[in-house]
């Protein structure tokens, strides 16, 4: 890959990247660090990606680099103090967007990962096995799986708008 290659590269994929990995962590500053970082493993491996393989390269290292930021972020506990003169006001909001959220909050990281990754970006179910490291039957397991567990929270009584 020369380096007019890589920079086409980072024009082209930057944002998908970065779109990814924001929609998993929710956490723009997170994501910027982990986005830089994969851009930064290619430039370093560059003489060894072959130019139409660096999308996949690039969702590789920033999936394997979001995986490891979320379980070092799960081993820190912090814990929220309350008190007692701040009133919390609980009103219920009708807005898809926002079940929508919710429900891809509670499934599991690689859950997460594959909705995004196909319904989100369009990826083929090989490419997703590529960039996971599962092979293809389990990506439509899981998926089909997180399929199943959106459309039970999102048709749920209390969820349905």
């Amino acid at each position: 890959m020369t380096e007019r290659e890589y920079n086409e590269c980072v024009n082209r994929y930057a944002d998908n990247v970065f779109r990814f990995i924001v929609k998993n962590l929710r956490h723009e500053e997170d994501a910027r660090d982990i986005v830089q970082t994969a851009f930064e493993k290619l430039w370093r491996n560059k003489d060894f990606v072959e130019p139409l393989k660096s999308k996949s390269y690039l969702f590789t290292v920033a999936y394997n680099q979001m995986i490891d930021h979320l379980r070092k972020t799960k081993r820190i506990h912090l814990r929220d103090e309350f008190h007692e003169e701040v009133k919390v006001y609980h009103q219920p909001v009708n807005n898809m967007k926002k079940a929508l959220q919710e429900a891809l909050a509670m499934l599991s990281e690689t859950q997460r990962s594959l909705v995004m990754l196909k319904d989100y970006e369009g990826y083929s179910y090989e490419e997703i096995g590529q960039i996971t490291g599962l092979n293809e039957s389990q990506v439509k397991v899981y998926l089909h799986r997180a399929r199943l567990a959106l459309r039970n929270y999102l048709v749920s009584p209390e969820n349905v708008m």
